[in-house]
């Protein structure tokens, strides 16, 4: 039995090594979402990122994307993941930028306490402190300045939706964890990214619509699109199926820490004292709640060892 336990906790590492690698590709995108939403309204560039995507993962899985069961689920985790953009994406109409981006970031919370009543199952105390120490973080990261807090007046409308978004993160994140094992990864997200723009498509008609064909765009969609779509939905699923929804939802709060510090990084913006504290925080969130249980079993055997 205990090769399997040590088999099992090392797949855990490697999955989480590959979130961590994953988060931090996401954190880089940031940048190049926002310069290419300046050549497009949000839905049309929805719309074009998953498109793209939806073919190169559909071809990858060819017939495997059609196994009983498969496509139900698939499309079950693509309304969840639409959800989480445009609800995000309406709700930054209403909201400042860093109050939207910490609501959101509040799926680090919400995924331990939908783990518990959906799954029945609680999560290890130093995960539970890694995830307090992250929200902490969150909230000082992405803490807004005293001009966008007179001027977002409340909680508005925008910071409902921020929190509707990051709910629907949430139950997409631990869905992945219950319908990743077992299945195929590329005809699981070839579906999820065909759901998503066929939704995103629909809401076209809707909104107002926006396309400057410039190479920075159609640069960006294919980054988006191939990259931060296909194949990182893709290494979502393949770790999710290796490790718990709690552990990735607190490995996720480490986007808005590597998208601020790349934005520091080309000049976008200058961050004070109390966000690089919040980045240390989250940081050690993470730190915490993967090293805290071998360090405390650890303890644990060696109180149990009898003396010599």
């Amino acid at each position: 039995m205990e090769p399997v336990s040590e088999g099992r906790e090392g797949a855990q590492w490697k999955a989480d090594g590959a979130l961590v690698l994953l988060t931090v590709f996401w954190g880089l995108t940031f940048v190049v979402v926002k310069d290419a939403l300046a050549f497009a309204d949000p839905f049309t560039f929805l719309t074009l990122r998953f498109t793209l995507g939806a073919v190169v993962m559909s071809a990858l899985a060819g017939r495997r994307m059609f196994t009983p069961g498969l496509v139900k689920k698939g499309l079950l985790l693509a309304v969840l993941l639409f959800l989480s953009f445009a609800l995000q994406t309406v709700g930054l109409i209403d909201t400042t930028p860093s109050r939207a981006a910490f609501l959101t970031g509040l799926n680090v919370l919400f995924v331990p306490l939908m783990s518990a009543v959906v799954l029945k199952r609680l999560p290890r105390w130093t995960t539970t402190v890694g995830v307090v120490l992250a929200a902490v973080g969150l909230y000082a990261l992405t803490r807004p300045s005293q001009l966008e807090a007179s001027l977002d007046g409340g909680f508005r409308l925008g910071n409902w939706l921020s929190v509707g978004c990051a709910m629907t993160y949430a139950g997409h994140i631990l869905l992945t964890e219950r319908f990743a094992p077992g299945e195929s990864v590329r005809g699981l997200v070839a579906v999820q990214l065909a759901g998503v723009a066929v939704l995103s498509a629909l809401c076209l008609p809707f909104v107002e619509r926006r396309l400057e064909p410039t190479p920075m765009l159609w640069g960006a969609v294919v980054v988006c699109g191939v990259l931060a779509s296909a194949l990182a939905i893709g290494v979502q699923t393949w770790g999710q199926a290796r490790t718990t929804a709690v552990r990735a939802a607190l490995i996720f709060a480490l986007e808005p820490a590597f998208a601020s510090a790349f934005s520091v990084a080309v000049g976008r913006e200058v961050l004070g004292p109390q966000a690089w504290a919040g980045g240390a925080l989250i940081l050690m969130g993470v730190l915490f709640s993967e090293l805290g249980p071998v360090v405390w079993d650890g303890w644990r055997a060696r109180g149990r060892t009898p003396a010599a």
